[in-house]
């Protein structure tokens, strides 16, 4: 285990404080969670890149279009499903 001193605006760490009291955890242990959340996003945006990069447009479209329709139904769209763009919906008065 390493020792890391970091100086920040005292504004900064009263938040900080304020936000581990609130969670029920030392500020240590609040870093620490933010520090491996922020690799983790790291490392799948790296492992995304990655993957776009040797990838198959028509296949990642596909994909994406499954996606968008399960944020639209609450739930992953079945597979192999096409995806149709739908119009732009617009409120009803």
């Amino acid at each position: 285990m390493s020792t890391l001193t970091i100086r920040m605006p005292n504004a900064t760490h009263a938040r900080l404080r304020d936000l581990a009291r609130t969670r029920g955890v030392s500020i240590n242990k609040l870093i620490e969670e933010m520090a491996t959340a922020t690799l983790s996003a790291h490392d799948a945006e790296v492992r995304f890149r990655l993957m776009a990069a040797r990838g198959n447009p028509k296949r990642a479209l596909a994909l994406l279009g499954r996606l968008d329709a399960a944020d639209r139904t609450g739930g992953m769209a079945e597979p192999g499903s096409a995806y149709r763009p739908q119009g732009r919906r617009t409120a009803r008065k």
